[in-house]
């Protein structure tokens, strides 16, 4: 029997919980709902492992961000924000504490959905691969880790799918559009600084001398260069 698929959606206005349940449900999804981020972490100790969060922003008592912060400490899967302000800063805030995508307020119910699916398709390994090595950076398919020289590194969902895009493609000059559409497999509608905020976190996590794998292509975007 194939295991349901645990979704927690947090969010201050009833209707929206309820709409995108709704939804979530007609696909087959098992939805737990909750009103802000304490209501969130009361929930989580009565649930069975979640695997993807979608998380209002604004909310009373803890906010999206802050909940988002706590459950990083415990655990890598998907979070979607949800927000009904679309400021730049706060798209590159939830990207900086984890998150791995961001819908503004009001939107459809159907996208949403399709950014869930995409979303944890790539969660799971459906390419066959069990290994990937580049350099002393090793990459397990199933497991979704990575380990540099031996030593396990966490990585948020989207750090590693860029990851294993970059090494699939080494030696390949990538634009930002390209790695946006074939990391988050959708077309954004803005300027692609999400990428670079992702790469800079990358490099961050991969250390001085693994960062300098991943190049620069002034006016183009990026290269995973490696001996």
């Amino acid at each position: 029997m194939t295991k349901k698929i645990n979704i927690l959606v947090v969010d201050d206005e009833p209707g929206i919980r309820e709409l995108v349940s709704l939804y979530l449900a007609k696909e087959n999804f098992r939805v737990i709902t909750a009103e802000n981020g304490q209501d969130a972490l009361n929930k989580l100790e009565d649930n069975e492992e979640i695997d993807l969060y979608i998380i209002d922003v604004m909310m009373p008592q803890m906010d999206g961000f802050s909940l988002c912060k706590e459950i990083r400490q415990f655990s890598d899967k998907p979070v979607i924000f949800l927000t009904a302000r679309g400021e730049e800063y706060e798209r590159l805030m939830g990207f900086e504490l984890g998150g791995d995508d961001y819908v503004v307020k009001p939107f459809s119910p159907r996208e949403l959905v399709a950014r869930v699916k995409s979303i944890l398709k790539r969660s799971n390994n459906l390419t066959g691969e069990s290994f990937i090595k580049a350099g002393d950076i090793n990459i397990e398919i199933p497991g979704r880790e990575v380990r540099l020289a031996g030593e396990k590194v966490y990585l948020a969902p989207k750090e590693y799918d860029l990851l294993v895009y970059l090494v699939r493609n080494k030696g390949i000059v990538l634009t930002r559009e390209q790695i946006m559409e074939n990391v988050w497999e959708y077309e954004y509608d803005g300027d692609f600084r999400t990428v670079d905020t992702h790469i800079k976190k990358l490099r961050e996590k991969l250390g001085k001398e693994r960062a300098e794998y991943i190049k620069t292509v002034w006016g183009l975007g990026y290269k995973f260069e490696v001996e």
